[in-house]
């Protein structure tokens, strides 16, 4: 099993003239502690969950450019970009730079978007659900188009929603035959018809019901002709290893039956990350205990 990172919540000591080196000490100490990647939430207001709108929060790619430039190995995205918010050709872009600029490393995390209080309070696209779906497969296709060869496709696209002349992407990625693309979300009739279609990876919500979203999955792949053992499976859990390290066991019990359950990779929240000792604390003596599960 592997772990990650996963920042949601910027409200740290020193406020915003703090964040900037608090955060690149994080990034530094996750990597130094064995962390596979870090990913970064795509939205403009923070969570209601999270302390609500008025509460920090950094855009997704300047934060991922940032945490490049910080790390060297770590593999980097955002869970997920929201993808109403987005055009197409902007993110297939964004997404190649930031491979590019990393040295290979970048990821494409993308989903539906599910935060509509967000996008009509910022005047954001946010459409009904059903569109919201359309939308996202074509912007996949539409990314997938503009990785493909040397500079991307020569021939149009034409879809119900984007109507792209010329998907040119010079210069190209780094990772080819481009970077992985993980799609977050569990539902049975449109996000894992899609993992099955176009994904890497799929991140579901962590439940009970983890095997059952996996079978669909496999069933999905199968209608496909799709291998299921190439998509790695993820999920996001919260890694609280308690303010002495007291709780290290219990999270490594819960890491094993996830594990149990069929996931692959765990990306993990840390109450209280900016103190630093508690990723130390999961890179000293949890990622050991669990890299063989």
């Amino acid at each position: 099993m592997k772990l990650g990172l996963h920042l949601y919540d910027f409200h740290w000591p020193g406020g915003a003239g703090q964040i900037g080196s608090t955060l690149a000490q994080i990034a530094h100490t996750a990597e130094a502690c064995g962390f596979d990647r870090i990913s970064v939430i795509d939205h403009v207001w923070q969570s209601h969950y999270v302390g609500g709108a008025e509460r920090e929060v950094l855009a997704s790619y300047a934060t991922l450019a940032f945490l490049a430039a910080h790390t060297s190995r770590m593999k980097l995205l955002a869970l997920a970009t929201a993808s109403p918010y987005w055009q197409p050709i902007l993110l297939a872009k964004t997404v190649t730079t930031l491979d590019i600029l990393s040295g290979g490393r970048a990821w494409l995390g993308i989903g539906a978007g599910d935060y509509e209080e967000e996008a009509r309070g910022s005047g954001l696209p946010f459409p009904p659900l059903k569109e919201r779906y359309e939308r996202l497969e074509e912007m996949l296709q539409i990314c997938l188009r503009m990785w493909q060869g040397a500079s991307g496709s020569e021939h149009p696209y034409e879809g119900k929603h984007y109507q792209i002349g010329r998907p040119l992407n010079v210069p190209q990625s780094l990772t080819r035959p481009h970077p992985p693309i993980l799609i977050a979300g569990s539902g049975e009739q449109r996000t894992l018809p899609l993992v099955a279609r176009y994904a890497d990876a799929c991140n579901l919500s962590f439940s009970p019901q983890i095997p059952k979203k996996l079978e669909v999955l496999r069933q999905h792949c199968e209608a496909e002709g799709r291998d299921y053992h190439t998509i790695e499976k993820t999920c996001a859990y919260a890694f609280d290893v308690g303010e002495d390290g007291s709780k290290v066991n219990e999270l490594i019990e819960r890491l094993r039956e996830l594990a149990a359950l069929g996931i692959e990779t765990v990306l993990g929240v840390v109450p209280h990350v900016y103190r630093i000792k508690p990723l130390e604390v999961i890179g000293r003596e949890v990622i050991p205990a669990v890299a063989d599960l």
